[in-house]
């Protein structure tokens, strides 16, 4: 199947907490999307591999996506090999995205950077004719970076205040990993993401995002390269100003 938008995480719950919000809205504009968890998250204090599965699969639903899976990459080992960059590349090939999303590579959890880089990597190979997995090349448009835990300067900000709701729901769809008062179902130990105080952080981030361009909730991003603008005064029209204001 082919989409428009790929987004790949290290873990399966990675787009929920960083860019859903964007997913849904683009979803919502009729644009195809879909995910790819590079591990299953196997590492995790809490829940199973088979239940993060179905919250990742719930999740998916909730942001309405075209497409999902997760990888076979062994959590807390994502490593840029050629075998793991063969893996990418045959996802992205197979659904020949437009525009692929990847963590920021500078973060606290090794999974994440090297996710970055192995992503930017496959979605360059992936243009290469000579790499042979059976499918025809493919490279996307643009590699959109997301913060995880460190944040950066915005390239841009994209306005997800009427899909915020939405966002929330997909990443309480992980009901092992985040607040949930029924502790003793998914074990008793309290992790950093499990408390209250985490998901209201995530609230406060978008809030924080929102804010600068004049909104409600907003979800930043970073791309490497300059941006091409051919009408600044057709972009930096009234909507912009009043949204800086």
């Amino acid at each position: 199947m082919q989409i428009d938008v790929l987004a790949f995480g290290a873990h399966p719950d990675d787009i929920e907490l960083t860019c859903a919000g964007t997913i849904i809205k683009l979803g919502a504009m009729g644009y195809k999307t879909g995910v790819i968890a590079l591990t299953r998250g196997e590492l995790g204090t809490r829940g199973t591999t088979e239940i993060r599965a179905q919250e990742f699969e719930a999740a998916g639903k909730i942001m309405g996506l075209s497409t999902q899976k997760m990888l076979d990459i062994p959590d807390g080992n994502v490593s840029v090999t050629q075998e793991n960059k063969l893996k990418v590349i045959r996802e992205i090939r197979k659904h020949k995205p437009k525009i692929v999303f990847a963590p920021y590579w500078k973060v606290r959890h090794p999974d994440h950077g090297h996710a970055s880089h192995l992503v930017r990597q496959a979605a360059f190979f992936s243009g290469l004719k000579k790499i042979d997995t059976g499918q025809e090349a493919h490279r996307p448009f643009k590699v959109i970076y997301y913060p995880c835990r460190f944040e950066f300067a915005p390239s841009f900000i994209i306005d997800i205040s009427e899909h915020h709701e939405r966002k929330v729901e997909a990443i309480q769809a992980y009901k092992s990993q985040f607040h949930n008062p029924e502790k003793n179902k998914y074990g008793d130990e309290e992790t950093n993401i499990s408390t209250p105080e985490f998901l209201e952080a995530i609230m406060t981030r978008d809030k924080q995002y929102g804010s600068y361009i004049g909104v409600k909730y907003g979800e930043s991003f970073l791309v490497r390269e300059p941006m091409r603008l051919d009408d600044p005064i057709e972009f930096f029209g009234p909507e912009y100003l009043n949204g800086i204001q």
